[in-house]
């Protein structure tokens, strides 16, 4: 078993330094961010780059924007004209044609337009054709506004009419006035993005302006939670059947109704007729008028009505033991409050993973190389969109055959072998992100695990509890039980991998259905096997969930190996299924309804303060663009807040039950073999008084 141990911990080590390396030198030795940050120019070059030209050139500037169909074309394809880094947008309305006209006695219009030209170039003598030809300038410039690190065009509207710079038309360069409307598809975009950003900027604000409050209320939540939790061991039983006979009350009262309106439709015309006889009606209003729809109603609230009162009846000593169980795992937990913190140790670790595999992922997505094209003006050119070499275009013969043409930069790729795995590598790293964060959650649980069976094993509560119990259980999770942990999240791990591979090749052939390249039996078969595989795998990790879970609390009782662990653990469960069934749903129940009061009472709260309809607040309130920014915030983060609370508290209950199931197979309540439960539990299985405990050897 030790052996197994070890062997399970020195495989995760060597898959993550593995891993490790091939990102240092797969990755980051080839990957770059800045392709993702900063804009590239005609010729690969970034914009805005230290040490460079365009240190202070941070801004893409198009030649001819007419020929890019959107901003989203704009942003993450190539649009097919000479593309400069600049310093700033211009803004004003020119073009070439008439600045080079007139550049002898207004030199500072020539000045001006030339810093959107080739670098370098200076010659107002080259005619006009030759310098379109070449895109050596701009055929024309309009007025425009960095935006995403990219000029766009100043549309605004005036009066319904979309304009720029107030005006509706506008010469672009080559002798014909055009009107603004021809930017109508990009204008939409970027409108649209324009106002989100505004949108942006005022919640911004709103944040700015109530961070202070929103940790008021995270705050609230948080010891609202505390003392939900610990008011549980009161209030679990009332809370319960109060629900359970509001239920029942209220299906009473259904069943009553339905009979009225039987009753009450007795000897109307048409009201006799069956729902065959009316066939389907998109009204649903008119089954209502017949008879038979509320014998049914009534029929079937009656059957959902004696279901409920036999489990009552039958479950009623099962249901005393959930609450029993309950009302135990509040008092473990006001006895180790340390436990309620502990989840900020695993966000910290989540956090931790998902930085490294982000990271990671955004240097493997920008390792390809600069590729260059042949972009000509011509449309009959052969080379038009063939790759080229930059250093040595311009002595092929390819600008003579297709005049204007240039070799420009395209995007980034490449067709060596590393390049060709970059897929592979991307797979790989989501499944060590995906084997760490299950490791760090099997790590948490297995802590606490520890910590609340060190509780229920001890003779005299809580005189008995050891010191420092959640630090000792972190401390024996760490030293003794990493190999079962990372086996058991490796499992896991796999099969949330499969779960994302499906859900890619879902998503890449959907382009298939769409285009119809198959046959239609072909396409719906694929379907259904798909949906079928991911419905069998979402099952299938729903369940290695539900084992690890358990295992990991058996590990943390005894100390065994992961398989022997899950193996006692699922047949211990199956010994006692009603039980585990009553207990499930009775904590999720509650917990959900801890969840509501707490997220529900706080937002209710905030919205009174952020509304300024709380008289003692109104001057203290925020003055704010939208109250619903903070108000969402606020309730999200409460309910997030006491998940974090209460899934301790669901990890506790889980753990007194396994220890419950174990105390009663394997003490009789002797004096030899006494039971370590509550008295309150041990009342509920009949016992009078309970026997002396001794402590656990």
């Amino acid at each position: 078993c030790v052996l197994k141990v070890k062997s399970e911990l020195v495989c995760f080590l060597i898959h993550i330094l593995v891993q490790f390396n091939m990102c240092i030198f797969a990755a980051w030795v080839h990957g770059d961010p800045r392709k993702v940050i900063y804009p590239t120019d005609s010729y690969g070059q970034f914009c805005g780059q230290k040490d460079t030209l365009n240190e202070n050139k941070t801004i893409l500037f198009y030649f001819n924007i007419l020929k890019c169909a959107s901003p989203v074309v704009l942003i993450n394809l190539q649009c097919p004209t000479t593309q400069l880094c600049v310093s700033k947008c211009p803004d004003r309305f020119a073009t070439y044609i008439d600045v080079q006209a007139s550049y002898r006695y207004k030199p500072d219009q020539w000045n001006y337009f030339r810093q959107f030209c080739k670098p370098g170039f200076n010659n107002p003598r080259k005619s006009v054709a030759q310098v379109l030809r070449d895109e050596d300038c701009p055929s024309m410039i309009i007025p425009s506004r960095p935006f995403l690190k990219r000029c766009f065009p100043d549309f605004s509207t005036k009066n319904g009419v979309l304009t720029v710079a107030n005006q509706t038309t506008f010469k672009d360069g080559r002798g014909k006035t055009r009107n603004v409307t021809d930017l109508r598809e990009a204008a939409n975009g970027i409108n649209n993005v324009l106002d989100a950003r505004s949108v942006g900027m005022k919640i911004f604000e709103d944040y700015a302006i109530s961070w202070y409050w929103i940790l008021i209320g995270l705050f609230i939540a948080m010891i609202v939670s505390l003392l939900f939790l610990v008011l549980l061991r009161f209030t679990a039983g009332v809370l319960f059947w109060i629900f359970i006979f509001g239920v029942i009350g209220i299906i009473g009262y259904g069943i009553w109704h339905c009979y009225w309106e039987y009753d009450h439709l007795k000897g109307i015309p048409g009201s006799d007729l069956t729902v065959y006889d009316i066939g389907f009606q998109t009204d649903f209003r008119v089954y209502l008028q017949l008879r038979q729809t509320w014998l049914a109603f009534m029929i079937m609230l009656c059957v959902v009505e004696v279901i409920i009162i036999l489990m009552l009846i039958f479950l009623r000593n099962r249901i005393r033991i959930a609450i029993a169980l309950l009302k135990e795992g509040s008092r473990a937990i006001g006895y180790i409050m340390s436990t309620l913190f502990y989840p900020i140790v695993t966000f910290i670790l989540i956090a931790i993973c998902i930085s490294y595999w982000a990271v990671t992922a955004v240097f493997l997505a920008t390792s390809g190389e600069p590729v260059y094209k042949v972009m000509a003006n011509q449309t009959l050119c052969k080379y038009a969109n063939l790759t080229c070499d930059p250093e040595t275009f311009n002595t092929t013969n390819v600008s003579k055959l297709c005049p204007g043409a240039q070799c420009t930069f395209a995007f980034y790729g490449g067709e060596s072998l590393y390049h060709k795995y970059i897929f592979i590598f991307q797979l790989a790293n989501a499944f060590v992100f995906l084997w760490l964060v299950n490791f760090a959650i099997a790590l948490g649980q297995c802590t606490l695990a520890g910590a609340f069976a060190s509780y229920y094993w001890a003779s005299r509560k809580p005189a008995d509890i050891p010191l420092w119990p959640l630090f000792s259980s972190f401390g024996r999770a760490i030293r003794y039980h990493t190999g079962s942990l990372a086996f058991g999240a490796l499992i896991l791990a796999i099969v949330q991998l499969i779960r994302v591979i499906l859900e890619y090749l879902d998503h890449k052939l959907k382009a298939f259905y769409v285009l119809k390249t198959v046959h239609e039996f072909c396409n719906s078969f694929t379907r259904f096997l798909l949906c079928c595989l991911k419905c069998c795998f979402w099952c299938l990790e729903k369940f290695l969930k539900f084992i690890n879970r358990n295992a990991y609390i058996m590990i943390a009782i005894y100390g065994k190996n992961f398989c022997t662990s899950a193996k006692e653990a699922f047949f211990l469960l199956m010994r006692n299924v009603v039980r585990v069934a009553v207990l499930d749903k009775v904590t999720d129940f509650l917990l959900f309804l801890g969840k509501i009061l707490v997220a529900g009472g706080v937002g209710v709260l905030a919205f009174f303060f952020f509304t300024q309809r709380i008289p003692v607040f109104a001057q203290e309130a925020p003055t704010l663009n939208y109250y619903w920014v903070p108000l969402l915030t606020v309730i999200i983060g409460s309910y997030l807040v006491a998940h974090g609370f209460f899934s301790v508290y669901a990890m506790c209950v889980d753990t007194l039950f396994l220890c419950f199931c174990e105390d009663l197979e394997r003490n009789d309540g002797s004096t030899a073999k006494p039971y370590f439960m509550s008295a309150s539990l041990h009342r509920i299985l009949g016992k009078k008084e309970l026997s002396p405990k001794k402590a656990v050897g």
